[in-house]
């Protein structure tokens, strides 16, 4: 079934590599340079006319605004805390990152040599920003309407997954669940290191339970890295082999 806020495409003879992408034609080009201008650019070209800072503000509200909007439609029975919750899946800084990874937007992202360098593009951190300043470029071309449209048109993977399963799986519950039905001790989260600006720290996280190393995870924030090494160790459950191995009563020798 064809989603209510699904558009033709522009025809894309019309279109730059990166509008056919977006699926949207910009009437004035210089919004989509400004979204496109990473900060760093300032550093080595002190006259460069902007940079995407404004435009990534500006989309994250109209972000938050489009998807509120989408979800209180579709949960007509939910509460504020439990659309609040859907909301955070879909905004999150991962998942604006993966949709910007999806578009291809790394590509296009002007930005310093020194930045490019150390792999500026596929920062998530970048991704997420550029996706949020693209957003703000199209509320300001060509209306909340146009912006609406491209946000639910990319998040529609997301809308998705949450109609499916709109209850959220807690995986640092979850797994303690799991480990202290086997045994009453508590997994011990460890962040091992941290790494970035102070607006933009990077922080991994180690899962460890009865000296075995169960997984790990990073993110934007401690929570954010401990719910990924929860969610590692429960993709790979190690605890099984090593737990048992260890648990495994010895042979009694006949006397």
């Amino acid at each position: 079934m064809t989603p209510p806020f699904s558009i033709d495409p522009v025809k894309s003879t019309f279109m730059n590599p990166i509008e056919e992408r977006i699926q949207y034609k910009f009437r004035n080009g210089l919004l989509l340079a400004e979204a496109l201008t990473h900060p760093s650019i300032s550093l080595e070209r002190k006259d460069y006319p902007f940079d995407n800072q404004r435009l990534e503000f500006l989309g994250d509200a109209v972000v938050q605004l489009a998807v509120t909007e989408h979800l209180f439609r579709m949960f007509p029975g939910s509460s504020e805390g439990q659309m609040t919750k859907l909301r955070t899946r879909i905004v999150s800084r991962s998942a604006l990152k993966e949709r910007a990874s999806a578009l291809g937007l790394g590509d296009f992202i002007m930005m310093g040599r020194g930045e490019e360098a150390s792999g500026g593009r596929e920062r998530a951190s970048t991704l997420a920003d550029v996706f949020e300043s693209l957003v703000g470029a199209i509320y300001i071309d060509g209306g909340f309407d146009s912006a609406r449209l491209f946000i639910l048109r990319q998040m529609d993977i997301l809308f998705q997954e949450i109609a499916e399963k709109p209850e959220e799986i807690n995986p640092k519950g979850y797994l303690q669940e799991i480990l202290q039905a086997i045994e009453p001790s508590a997994p011990d989260y460890r962040i091992v290191s941290q790494s970035g600006p102070e607006h933009s720290k990077v922080f991994i996280c180690s899962v460890v339970w009865n000296s075995i190393d169960l997984g790990q995870g990073c993110g934007f924030s401690k929570k954010e890295a401990q719910v990924a090494a929860a969610q590692d160790a429960l993709t790979h459950r190690r605890w099984e082999q090593e737990w048992k191995a260890a648990a495994r009563p010895r042979r009694r020798i006949k006397k």
